[in-house]
């Protein structure tokens, strides 16, 4: 065992504790907690990134067994492999958008600084430890660290009080009844395997008595259908529309993407510890089970949430019900798991979601830095209608916003987003599961008409003044584009990274 994994969690941590105690210490400065909270960010993403992803770094194991040239962990709590480095720098780089976004408003006094980077700051924590979480115990208590906090941000808008308190009680009340689910259904599988554990399975009994059987099932199935709320996978979608448009719109964008990241992270893990036992185990039920609600979800999220953004004249409820659809496609690879036998074609399966996941939060995050760049000092992201004209207006801004659309759509020449989509169906096709890479392929295509119209009403009608955005919101948006753009060029330095956790 070893504690050099912890690095970037223990910088997360400090992040938080230090932006804490700079708010007690310089009231009334709101660049002091500020600062202290974007640059421990900033610390937390090289930590991140410098600490070696390993599998024999892990931390809290019970044992371990040698494999080759390496030891492999058993029942870990934490386990920092390639995996987990890409989801921790990842949710750690959208935190650090989401501060920059945040700044102007900041800056006006539309929320209180110090409470704002601290739970901003904590929820980054949550996403680090999720990130590594290697037994249910780990993994829950980590989601609700990353949730909660978002609780209390979705509220903190001063100007539109009334929309946020109302967008913050939605997202609790359904939240609340998420974490129930997952609770009773890992409180299942841990009475029916006799373990909390995930990614090291060799604990688990060969063979678990058959009248278990049930409660086992029982237990994936509400764990992952909770698990599917924090991805705002339909049908458990309802509160996302309302609770984006009804926040600010940095913290929109913090939901929208961090935060599904980590629901997807939180997914991938417990699938894993299925996949390991299930395929070679006497019985195939929670293998089964895994796949069809999985598969079920994802075809939902993506009819339903293409469905519902064709309707939408606001902006953010447009990416809200765009981001259900775009969960849809994130799970999709990982619904064809129920035909397989065998671990190894599901490893694939399970990278084409992250990879997938990965491409959206980077166009996600460009399209509401565009948004919130396009409407400096507006207290919301405004309708399709406020956007006309900017493309004349205010030229860069408006082609970041359109770059990060095009991308979303799958279309060149963003290669970012037609590489996931193409990620998405070979995955499929390769485990023969056919319908769900037809259905991916034809929702692609009826989503083009959800992208089109914000994209058009940037260059229609007359030229649109938009006032200077400041420099965070536009640091930002550029960041996020030249992402985006370097995700299009080489896509295989994401692959790569993927895939090296196995």
């Amino acid at each position: 065992m070893t504690w050099s994994p912890l690095t970037p969690l223990v910088a997360a941590a400090a992040t938080v504790v230090l932006a804490l105690l700079s708010d007690l210490f310089a009231p009334g400065r709101w660049r002091v907690p500020y600062a202290v909270a974007l640059g421990g960010t900033l610390v937390t993403l090289a930590a991140a990134l410098a600490t070696p992803a390993r599998q024999a770094g892990s931390v809290l194991c019970a044992g371990t067994s040698t494999g080759g040239d390496a030891i492999f962990p058993v029942d870990c709590a934490y386990v920092y492999d390639g995996r987990a480095r890409v989801v921790a720098v990842v949710v750690v780089a959208l935190t650090a958008a989401a501060l920059l976004l945040w700044a102007p408003a900041l800056r006006r006094g539309e929320a209180p600084v110090g409470e704002a980077v601290f739970l901003l700051t904590s929820a980054m924590t949550g996403g680090v430890a999720l990130a590594g979480a290697g037994d249910l115990i780990t993994l829950i208590v980590a989601l609700e660290t990353l949730t909660v906090p978002l609780y209390v941000l979705v509220a903190l808008h001063r100007r539109r009080q009334s929309e946020a308190s109302a967008a913050s009680v939605t997202f609790f009340a359904n939240s609340v009844v998420a974490t129930a689910v997952s609770l009773l259904g890992a409180a299942l599988l841990y009475l029916s395997t006799g373990t909390v554990q995930l990614r090291g399975l060799t604990s688990v009994p060969e063979q678990i008595p058959a009248e278990w059987h049930p409660v086992a099932l029982t237990g994936l199935v509400l764990v992952l259908v909770g698990l599917g709320f924090k991805v705002a996978a339909a049908p458990l979608h309802a509160w996302a529309p309302a609770t984006y448009d009804g926040a600010p719109v940095p913290v929109a964008a913090f939901l929208s993407t961090a935060s599904k990241l980590g629901g997807v992270a939180a997914i991938l893990i417990v699938l894993q510890g299925v996949l390991q036992n299930g395929p070679n185990g006497p019985d195939r039920g929670m293998f089964v089970a895994a796949g069809v609600a999985l598969a079920m979800l994802a075809a939902l999220s993506m009819v339903l949430g293409t469905l519902g953004a064709l309707r939408q004249s606001r902006t953010v409820r447009l990416l809200a019900w765009s981001s259900v659809a775009q969960a849809g496609f994130v799970l999709a690879p990982l619904g064809g798991v129920s035909g397989l036998a065998a671990l190894g074609p599901a490893i694939g399966l399970m990278d084409a979601a992250l990879a997938y996941a990965v491409f959206f939060v980077v166009l996600e995050i460009a399209a509401f830095g565009a948004v919130v760049a396009l409407r400096p000092g507006e207290p919301d992201g405004g309708s399709l209608d406020d956007l006309r004209g900017l493309g004349r207006g205010a030229p860069w801004r408006a082609a970041g916003l359109a770059f990060a659309l095009v991308g979303l759509a799958g279309l060149p020449p963003v290669l970012a987003g037609l590489f996931a989509k193409i990620t998405v169906v070979q995955a499929l096709v390769d485990v023969d599961s056919y319908r769900l890479a037809v259905l991916v392929a034809l929702v692609s295509v009826a989503g083009l008409a959800v992208y089109w119209r914000p994209v058009t009403a940037l260059y229609r009608g007359g030229d649109a003044t938009a006032a200077a955005p400041g420099w965070a919101p536009v640091t930002a948006l550029t960041a996020a584009v030249a992402a985006g753009v370097l995700l299009t060029v080489a896509p295989q330095l994401l692959y790569t990274a993927i895939s090296a956790w196995h």
